[in-house]
């Protein structure tokens, strides 16, 4: 598999990692939700979803080849919190996480984010389900 959270000797920034190429496939406002999908291929029987939940602003690129989620430190969180009118009072419940790859960066902010496994197909379901292992997972 290569999906790989973050170890030691890493960037302490980074919380996910993985080198397969990222698609944005869905965002629906009215159920705030986020799906970035790596399609199957020849070297990655299973779909690989980036299901984001809870999300409030997002800045992305359509496309992210070699794709890291890291942490932003307070300055960056603070700066996105303003840009996107998160009350005070709510930004402790709220996530900042920083998109980065050869092929763009962006940022998403969120309640929560999760790798789901599965699938053969390009096309399936866009919400997770039974048929789905969570590989990784921050709230």
């Amino acid at each position: 598999m290569t999906v790989r959270p973050s170890s030691a000797g890493d960037d302490a920034s980074v919380l996910f990692a993985s080198e397969r190429s990222f698609r944005v496939w869905r965002y629906g406002v009215g159920h705030s939700r986020l799906l970035l999908r790596a399609a199957p291929d020849s070297a990655h029987p299973l779909r690989l979803d980036l299901l984001f939940e809870g999300v409030d602003a997002v800045q992305l690129v359509t496309r992210y080849d070699g794709l890291e989620l890291h942490a932003f430190d307070d300055a960056e969180s603070g700066r996105v919190f303003e840009l996107s009118g998160v009350p005070s009072r709510w930004r402790s419940r709220r996530l900042v996480i920083g998109l980065r790859s050869g092929s763009g960066a962006g940022y998403v902010q969120c309640q929560k984010v999760s790798a789901l496994l599965g699938g053969t197909g390009v096309i399936g379901s866009d919400d997770p389900s039974e048929s789905f292992d969570v590989v990784w997972s921050l709230r």
